[in-house]
């Protein structure tokens, strides 16, 4: 047997899930002769991808998840730039205190933040995010709503009337955003419009807002349009904007934490 010569470790953790959607369960054995590596390196991929919410370990194995398999286009994107919406969310639980109301949508970033969020205790935590709600509801000193209204299952999120009415019932300390695009002139935008009212509801219904995004975001308008950057509190991403654009954004007053 090969010790690790085959694939690399994103792609080979990527085949795992490729595999496990394709079958419910996986096999350590068979993966290991099918993936060319140890048994010992398989089982370490799979108790990542269990921690990453990912798959549930079984004896000699895995099987799928109930939030793996609802949302299996949601499932993908989590996977894409992992390691740099970690870092993002890791950063951004920094932000945020034991005992806080938090407003969070629905994104895969906010996702992972909220992975982060269970080293906190007593938060209370609103969010039309399917995933973040499964994610987080079990834990012991959390309260989580989950807005209820229309589903809009490919991308885990609720949505409509009904929920953004909900929302309105509630006040936070803090929101925690994904957006897909940030301008300095145009503001935030997102991709879903129907998930723009209830981004900007939760921005006014909010102390303080958090944006997590990458930098390439930045300077990227997205088709809805969500508000203006004055609202931003703070801003988590990565550092690789350029000198010019963290100068523009900060010149907005804006508290820009760079992982």
């Amino acid at each position: 047997m090969s010790s690790g010569s085959g694939l690399k470790i994103d792609e080979r953790r990527k085949k795992i899930l490729e595999i496990l959607r394709r079958d419910g369960q996986v096999r350590v054995s068979e993966l290991s002769r099918l993936l060319d590596t140890t048994v010992v390196t398989i089982r370490s991929d799979l108790d990542i991808l269990e921690q990453d919410g990912f798959l549930e370990r079984i004896q000699g194995g895995a099987i799928q998840t109930v939030k793996n398999f609802y949302n299996l286009d949601f499932q993908h994107r989590k996977q894409e730039h992992m390691d740099l919406k970690k870092a993002i969310a890791s950063a951004t639980a920094d932000l945020v205190r034991d005992g806080e109301t938090l407003l969070i949508n629905s994104g895969t970033t906010t996702y992972y933040t909220a992975v982060e969020l269970k080293r906190h205790k007593n938060l209370n935590i609103v969010t039309n995010s399917i995933s973040v709600a499964i994610e987080l509801g079990a834990h012991p000193t959390f309260r989580v709503i989950l807005l209820g209204g229309d589903i809009n299952a490919q991308y885990s999120f609720t949505f409509g009337k009904d929920a953004q009415e909900q929302l309105g019932r509630y006040k936070a300390d803090k929101a925690i955003l994904s957006v897909d695009g940030i301008c300095k002139d145009i503001g935030l935008t997102t991709y879903h419009a129907e998930e723009a009212v209830i981004n900007n509801t939760m921005i006014e219904r909010s102390r303080e807002t958090i944006i997590v995004a990458d930098s390439s975001k930045f300077n990227h308008e997205s088709f809805a349009f969500v508000t203006s950057l004055d609202e931003i509190g703070y801003w988590v991403t990565d550092a690789s904007l350029d000198k010019e654009s963290k100068k523009e954004i900060e010149e907005l007053g804006i508290k820009v934490v760079y992982i």
